[in-house]
């Protein structure tokens, strides 16, 4: 996909894994991007490699700013000049949330609003925010449809579930073109396999990469809608420039409507990694209890993105995976 118009962007949480690729593609496209992070959870590396790319791409600007989202005054002032938003910064992980409720809230929910009251006061209309699967709670409906929401399980849930009951409040008093997007545990390049609150992905190649045989979660059998980083990344794009009114005030499943059980995962990456170097052996997982506040299974129905954003996913499951694994391969081997 490519962009035939200029723009300026203003993206949040830009240090950060989704919204690095956000910026990665919009500096590629000769846009125009602020971008801001307090780097809670977002990387330095991410931010050096994005001014990096800005050079090799002269006709881009790429201006970055470390910043508070939830300090509303300083995001009025940088988004100033901004055509669009792109809100991606969140204190994301249940089991964060879980731990820290208040900090949760805090980050994803103020600090939401802080967004919409600078899109607001600069007269920005588009804001195209991330949600989360993690809505949908204990409902037991397969595949997932975005009308079809349980009672949420966890802090982070709630906060991202608060965060669409703001946008379509926002949407209807004040007329702006709020669009949310309810991702399907993303995964790719740049992803953080480190700390306690890593994602799956990233986290078992790394673990297989320093010789150690990573845990599983319950039995195995729980399965989720993995979806490449690319397919997020363009969804953010088709959702930023749509000219679809019944878009606004909406929400959409970013998935790629495939089911992957971790033991199937953990295949998966454990043959990927040994093709790549057969000293990586095939290893069988640790079985560890069930994490509370996770639901059981994941799929998504993204029909609604298909029919109003023109969404399909680009990258399934297996190439995605295969892209994921070389990259933190070659990355771990030329750090040695």
């Amino acid at each position: 996909m490519k962009l035939d118009q200029k723009y300026n962007w203003f993206v949040t949480g830009a240090a950060g894994f989704v919204a690095s690729h956000i910026c990665d593609f919009l500096i590629k496209n000769d846009q125009n991007v602020i971008a801001i992070d307090n780097f809670t959870t977002g990387l330095q590396s991410n931010i050096d490699y994005l001014e990096s790319l800005a050079i090799e791409n002269p006709q881009a600007s790429f201006k970055f700013y470390n910043a508070d989202i939830c300090n509303t005054e300083k995001m009025k002032e940088l988004s100033n000049s901004c055509d669009k938003i792109i809100h991606q910064a969140a204190l994301g992980s249940v089991p964060r949330s879980i731990n820290h409720p208040v900090d949760s809230h805090h980050n994803n929910v103020n600090g939401f609003i802080s967004i919409l009251e600078a899109a607001r006061a600069n007269n920005i209309k588009r804001v195209v925010y991330a949600s989360s699967s993690s809505v949908y709670g204990n409902s037991p409906k397969l595949p997932k449809t975005e009308e079809d929401t349980g009672k949420v399980l966890s802090p982070y849930a709630a906060t991202k579930a608060i965060n669409e009951v703001y946008a379509d409040a926002y949407t209807n008093a004040y007329g702006m073109e709020l669009i949310g997007l309810r991702y399907f545990n993303i995964f790719g390049p740049r992803q953080n396999p480190n700390g306690a609150y890593a994602a799956v992905i990233p986290k078992w190649i790394g673990q297989f990469l320093e010789g150690n045989i990573p845990n599983i979660n319950g039995d195995g059998t729980t399965s989720r809608d993995f979806c490449y980083v690319d397919n997020a990344v363009y969804a953010n794009i088709l959702a930023s420039t749509t000219n679809n009114n019944s878009a606004f005030g909406e929400v959409f499943n970013v998935a790629c409507e495939q089911q992957t059980s971790l033991n199937d995962l953990y295949k998966i990456i454990n043959n990927s990694l040994h093709e790549l170097d057969p000293q990586i052996s095939i290893q069988d997982p640790v079985y560890l209890g069930f994490r509370k506040g996770d639901i059981k299974h994941s799929l998504a129905n993204i029909s609604k993105a298909k029919t109003l954003l023109s969404y399909t996913p680009k990258v399934l499951v297996k190439e995605g995976l295969n892209q994921t694994v070389k990259h933190f391969f070659n990355e771990y081997r030329n750090k040695q």
